[in-house]
């Protein structure tokens, strides 16, 4: 299954800066520099190592050397009596604290929201670039309590008769990006983006069938993005949007599995905090052809996802449900910590309990703990 018609080959004529970093001349208006947390989405080094230097506003020219003026030298009006320093802590203090009945300012801490989807116009790199999108990690173990021996589903042709002989344990890897199609539209206050994940399930220790793929898991998507800013509840609301998604195994009868979504995105943070909140709506598709014709029912009609950064670990927390009771009540929650090896390698933990752990599993119900790198985190 593909995406409608109607959204195939958008025009390019909704894109005005088609540069790889910034709009081109014909536009009319330079972009403000780009702040240097926006430049943390980007995945190759050259163009993040660019976008830093853009940021911070420097140049160099070949051959030219700029020198510092030296410091004014001014003397002491009155002789100066020595005495012992103050103490280290009262250095770094600011000569004046707060007016009486002011708040002071929490931390400053990089937005995720804003470094992964450039809601800020000084946030902004152009399109058609190469940006992180969802996690990026490889599991070499993964363990399953129930493997799905006998994948079904309602639709005729669907059900496996003969056993799958699956092991318990596996591998899972999951790649993804994204990039912006058309920047500052609708007012110059969208971004449309085209995003891609594939996450496979590799039987890499069941020798007996040759080391199988047991499931690979494709979902293009189009994303159109908003910047917002509101308060809810003591949250800063920093994102709306629509995605068109699609999410199928590419596989034929009887373990074919697909659907068509269009999904909203809420985006809200406060400090190291952020929520997104994903309702969605199931495309109908003809009558007879539907690969999976309850999956809402267990994959649920919407998910909470709760990112938070703690020192050199990253937490998050990802919930959905079908939001309907009895028979039709079913969800799924994912926990995953990111947590420092050495240097700049990180483990990832993860564990699923629920429906819905990949698309051939959407009815079958699964504990699975996988352990292994992370390559690219939410932060």
């Amino acid at each position: 299954m593909i995406l409608p018609k109607a959204l195939r080959g958008l025009p390019l004529a909704l894109v005005c800066s088609l540069a790889p970093i910034q709009p081109a001349p014909l536009c009319g208006q330079e972009p403000a520099p780009p702040a240097p947390e926006a430049c943390v989405g980007l995945a190759a080094d050259a163009d993040r190592l660019a976008c830093y230097d853009r940021a911070m506003g420097r140049q160099f020219r070949p051959g030219s050397v700029e020198e510092a003026p030296a410091p004014p030298v001014v003397a002491p009006s009155t002789p100066q009596v020595a005495g012992p320093a103050p103490p280290r802590e009262l250095m770094t203090q600011p000569l004046a604290g707060p007016a009486a009945g002011q708040d002071t300012e929490p931390p400053v801490v990089a937005s995720l929201l804003d470094s992964r989807w450039e809601l800020s116009r000084k946030a902004k790199l152009g399109t058609f670039g190469l940006r992180a999108y969802k996690p990026l990690y490889v599991l070499p173990g993964v363990w399953a309590d129930e493997p799905n021996q006998f994948p079904a589903s309602p639709a005729p042709g669907h059900s496996v008769e003969v056993s799958e002989s699956q092991d318990n344990f596996e591998a899972k890897f999951q790649l993804s990006f994204k990039t912006k199609v058309a920047q500052e539209i609708f007012g110059q206050r969208g971004d449309l983006w085209f995003g891609y994940t594939q996450s496979s399930r590799w039987q890499v220790y069941n020798t007996a069938d040759s080391r199988p793929f047991r499931e690979t898991n494709y979902e293009p998507e189009l994303m159109l993005v908003f910047g917002t800013r509101y308060r809810l509840l003591g949250l800063d609301g920093r994102l709306v949007g629509v995605a068109l998604n699609h999410q199928s195994n590419g596989k034929d009868l009887p373990y074919s599995r697909s659907w068509n979504r269009v999904i909203g995105m809420v985006g809200l943070e406060r400090h190291a905090w952020t929520l997104l909140v994903r309702p969605w709506w199931r495309l109908p598709e003809v009558a007879g052809e539907e690969d999976n014709p309850d999956i809402e029912d267990y994959v649920g009609r919407g998910d909470v996802l709760v990112v938070r950064r703690v020192r050199d670990h990253e937490l998050s927390l990802m919930a959905r449900h079908s939001l309907r009771g009895g028979e039709r009540s079913h969800g799924a929650v994912e926990l995953g910590w990111v947590f420092p090896i050495q240097r700049d390698l990180r483990g990832y933990l993860q564990i699923f309990l629920g429906y819905g752990e990949s698309l051939i599993d959407y009815n079958a119900s699964s504990t699975r703990i996988g352990l292994g790198i992370s390559l690219l985190e939410w932060y």
